[in-house]
């Protein structure tokens, strides 16, 4: 599903036009950015959780010639599912 099917069902289950439902998605995605920027968690019950963690400096290779490089420590964006949302995907 890519993000113009997402807001077609949403704005359909929601009883919503497709602009608001778009404006929805994007507030969503939006704020979710915004608190991941802080250092903050954001929680959704039955849902997941949306988190950042710190990736150290590393070693790595470079697949076409062998030869080593480094590879900078950064921040990553993770997602744990919830518990309702693993077991209706199982």
């Amino acid at each position: 599903m890519n993000k113009a099917e997402l807001i077609d069902a949403m704005a359909s289950d929601a009883n919503l036009s497709k602009a608001d439902a778009k404006r929805a998605l994007e507030s969503l995605t939006s704020n979710v950015t915004s608190a991941l920027k802080k250092g903050d968690k954001v929680a959704l019950i039955g849902f997941g959780t949306f988190s950042i963690s710190a990736r150290s400096a590393r070693t790595g290779r470079n697949p076409q010639t062998g030869a080593t490089i480094q590879i900078k420590a950064k921040k990553v964006a993770k997602f744990k599912a919830g518990a309702a949302l693993s077991s209706a995907v199982n």
